[in-house]
C-alpha cells in the first residue's frame, strides 16, 4: 500500500471582498446585497470579458472560522447532517463556494450579487457559471 506524503497547499487570494456585513449573516437579506470584490492590480486583465457572463462561482477563504465538527445542526433545515452535507464555514480547509450574479465590473472592482462571505474575506478565485456544462444542456 502507498503512503501518500501529506502535501502543503500555499495559495494566495486573487483579491477581497468588501460589504458591510462584518459577521456572518444566516437570512435572504444577504442573496440581495451587492459585494464587490477588489481584485489585486497584477490581476485585474484576468477580468477581461468577465461580463459574458451571468453568473459566476466565487471562491473564498472562511478566514473567520476557526475548527469544525464532524456533524452538526445545519443553519438551514435544522438537520443533524456531516460537515460535508452542509454549507457549515466551519470546514477543515475553510473554503467557501458561492453562485452569485455578475453586475458589472470596473477597473479591478468586480461587483456581484448575492455573495455570502463577510467585508475582508480573501477571495482565492473566480469561475464563471456556463450552464451547458453545469446541468449538461445543449
Amino acid at each position: 500500500m502507498n503512503e501518500k506524503t501529506p502535501e502543503t497547499i500555499e495559495m494566495e487570494p486573487v483579491g477581497y471582498v468588501e460589504n458591510d456585513y462584518l459577521e456572518p449573516v444566516y437570512n435572504e437579506k444577504v442573496y440581495q446585497t451587492i459585494s464587490k470584490i477588489i481584485i489585486k492590480e497584477d490581476l485585474a486583465e484576468g477580468l477581461y470579458r468577465i461580463e459574458d457572463f451571468e453568473k459566476l462561482y466565487i471562491l473564498f477563504h472562511f478566514s473567520k472560522s476557526k475548527g469544525y465538527d464532524l456533524t452538526h445542526r445545519r443553519r438551514y433545515d435544522g438537520e443533524i447532517s456531516g460537515l460535508f452535507a452542509s454549507r457549515t464555514p466551519r470546514r477543515p480547509n475553510g473554503i467557501g463556494l458561492t453562485l452569485v450574479e455578475f453586475v458589472k465590473v470596473e477597473g479591478n472592482v468586480l461587483h456581484v450579487k448575492g455573495l455570502d462571505a463577510i467585508n475582508g474575506t480573501p477571495v482565492l478565485d473566480i469561475k464563471p457559471y456556463i450552464k451547458k456544462i453545469e446541468e449538461g444542456s445543449d
